[in-house]
């Protein structure tokens, strides 16, 4: 582990102890936060960890310090599942900054990882997207999905393309969340923010009631399982832009996910709702920039993989050739689909990220090599 990082703030008077250490990683600029017992304090700054000049935790002071933000619900299922997510937020004034919190039993001990959500959501260009983005917003009913694993920047990604819409479109916009990780402000859009747990009971309860608030775009926070992505379906069927993310490594991967969620029964009438409803995947990974962005204070870059359903990708999915998909996605350059070694090329080319990094990721190192070179390999017919 990296050098020491030394504390000099503390909490603000009446405000939890622990909000010192969260406002380090706020002055540092510090991405994550971590806490476990028997270690001092640690933030990730510029993608590495580093110590507070600390003294470690004990089991006493981790309870101590983690107790008092804890509702009693969140209390209640740390105790019941060991574990539980929660945002905290601290005030400067009228300003908030968020944290993404999980906080866990290891070894029968508490212990925490936070993520810093920054207060302004980034726009596709800061981000460095892909300008295709803009036109997946415009769908007027269906559902987009955002892939990728936890930490993959899937949150920011749609973040980012709600407020395009926020900035630009008189839409009503529903997010159901849990946690809230980023706040909007109302610009020409109207925008509603539900928590799980503290603005409505549950899921079950938050979907029933949002086909029902008249809004034109819901965001389901995390499609985890058949309840979720059934009602997140059913809204994108009666009429309403739906936006939600999904643990998933790849476009194509993404409908084998969303499968599982089902009984094998199912899976017929579940293809023919996803060929007709589906209209876009966004598969995404952060990667480490190069060493002269990091010195810009750019330190992760996002790789995508967009597939967008056309006719080719639907029948794909209606006929069950999935293993097909990767081919329809390189043919459809012309409608802003990329696949990963795509993606991957242009971020080496334009000297975002170094070409270590996109062999370390690279769904096939020879045919990035190839790609590199500028030769591109034929793809068998697909039709």
């Amino acid at each position: 582990m990296a050098t020491d990082v030394e504390v000099n703030v503390e909490a603000a008077p009446n405000e939890p102890e622990c909000n010192k250490l969260f406002r380090m990683v706020m002055k540092y600029k510090g991405s994550d936060l971590h806490l476990k017992v028997g270690l001092s304090p640690s933030m990730r700054l510029g993608g590495v960890l580093r110590q507070m000049q600390m003294p470690v935790l004990t089991k006493e002071e981790m309870e101590r310090l983690m107790y008092p933000i804890l509702t009693p619900r969140q209390k209640h299922i740390l105790d019941d599942e060991g574990g539980v997510d929660f945002a905290h937020i601290i005030f400067d004034g009228d300003l908030e900054t968020r944290f993404r919190v999980s906080l866990f039993r290891a070894r029968g001990r508490l212990s925490l990882v936070a993520r810093r959500v920054n207060n302004s959501i980034p726009n596709f260009e800061k981000l460095g997207l892909p300008p295709v983005m803009a036109e997946i917003t415009q769908y007027e009913q269906g559902i987009i999905i955002l892939a990728g694993v936890t930490g993959s920047g899937k949150s920011t990604t749609i973040a980012s393309m709600l407020q395009y819409i926020n900035e630009r479109e008189r839409m009503h916009i529903l997010t159901l969340e849990d946690p809230i990780e980023f706040t909007f402000s109302d610009s020409k859009s109207i925008i509603n923010q539900r928590e799980i747990g503290i603005d409505v009971k549950d899921w079950h309860k938050a979907l029933k009631d949002a086909v029902r608030q008249d809004p034109d775009i819901i965001l389901v926070g995390e499609m985890r399982d058949q309840e979720t992505f059934g009602a997140a379906m059913h809204a994108a069927e009666t009429g309403h832009l739906v936006f939600g993310t999904i643990h998933a490594s790849s476009a194509p991967s993404t409908i084998s996910r969303i499968l599982d969620l089902f009984p094998r029964e199912m899976h017929a009438p579940l293809r023919q709702n996803l060929a007709f409803n589906l209209k876009a995947i966004v598969a995404q990974k952060l990667l480490i920039t190069t060493k002269e962005l990091q010195a810009q204070g750019i330190t992760r870059v996002p790789t995508n993989e967009i597939m967008r359903t056309n006719p080719t990708v639907r029948k794909l999915i209606l006929n069950e050739e999935d293993t097909k998909l990767g081919d329809a996605i390189r043919i459809g350059k012309e409608e802003g689909m990329q696949d990963f070694t795509e993606s991957l090329r242009q971020l080496v080319v334009n000297e975002r990220i170094e070409r270590s990094t996109a062999f370390e990721v690279a769904p096939s190192v020879e045919t990035l090599k190839m790609a590199l070179k500028g030769i591109n390999i034929a793809q068998p017919g697909i039709l």
